[in-house]
């Protein structure tokens, strides 16, 4: 074999096993796959879930954590890090340490504090954990309104009453270099997604609302900002071009079982895509 070709970007992303492949790991990879990169995957937990929710699951030891990424980064060049459900206060520690060796590698987090079907995934003294040590190194941090609000409140008396952008200045102030905040939990016709930096809001895009519930278009969104970063792109283009992606991913989204829909992360290849998927009955949002 040809010592010449050229590698695809290589992504590692940390997150929990999802057997319906909606979201999690798999969700992950499927994504990074359809951006033409190459994933590489650390399991922080795995799940006994269906399309209809979480049942239970199972955290991995911080050190085998470790080990899996240990493995792949002494081997491999990662341009970037993508990082979902870690499952415990050591996993956030062990991640923690584990990026701050690599501070070149841009991290894109989304942090999952709970399922799609509202499934409790993190307690309060983890998020207390994960502000004082994962978010300082956070590229772009990727929460929906619901989990910036958890994540920037000072206590639980202030955590409705904060606006999206006092969520997002407190979380840069905290260390994230970007902040993309998702709207499809607030109360608006469509929906609209916020980037900010330190400096304040960078751009609003606005996308017409899907009717329903999906499961894994935040890690279809996290991972394909992760995709398109490691491709090069400014985060800025990046955060745009991930957008237009997952809202066609979930647009042709399939319903498998009996619960939520699964988005398409493949649907650029589907033959039949926009005869007519568009006008089914579907449970989708950004």
């Amino acid at each position: 074999m040809s010592q010449d070709i050229i590698l695809p970007p290589i992504v590692l992303t940390l997150a929990g096993a999802d057997p319906t492949s909606g979201a999690g790991i798999q969700a992950d990879i499927l994504t990074l796959a359809s951006m033409g990169c190459h994933p590489l995957s650390v399991i922080t937990a795995i799940t006994v879930q269906d399309t209809r929710g979480v049942q239970d699951f199972m955290v991995i030891d911080d050190e085998w954590v470790l080990d899996q990424a240990r493995a792949v980064l002494e081997d491999m060049p990662v341009a970037a890090f993508k990082v979902g459900m870690i499952g415990s206060i050591d996993n956030a520690v062990a991640i923690a340490e584990l990026v701050a060796d690599y501070p070149d590698i841009p991290l894109i987090y989304d942090p999952v504090l709970a399922s799609g079907a509202g499934d409790e995934l993190s307690r309060e003294d983890m998020i207390h954990v994960l502000r004082d040590v994962l978010l300082p190194q956070v590229t772009v941090l990727t929460p929906n309104s619901i989990e910036a609000r958890r994540l920037a409140a000072n206590d639980a008396d202030d955590e409705e009453e904060l606006t999206v952008a006092d969520c997002a200045k407190r979380l840069t102030r905290l260390g994230c270099d970007y902040v993309f905040i998702t709207g499809t939990h607030e109360p608006s016709r469509d929906v609209e997604n916020r980037l900010y930096d330190l400096g304040g809001e960078i751009r609003v895009d606005t996308w017409p609302r899907l009717n329903g519930s999906f499961h894994g278009s935040g890690c279809t969104l996290a991972a394909a900002i992760a995709g398109l970063v490691a491709r090069g792109l400014a985060v800025p283009e990046a955060v745009k071009e991930a957008q237009d992606y997952t809202w066609q991913a979930l647009r042709y989204g399939f319903r498998p079982g009996m619960g939520q829909f699964i988005p398409d992360r493949l649907f650029w290849a589907n033959d039949d895509a926009g005869d007519d998927d568009a006008d089914k009955e579907q449970d989708a949002n950004v």
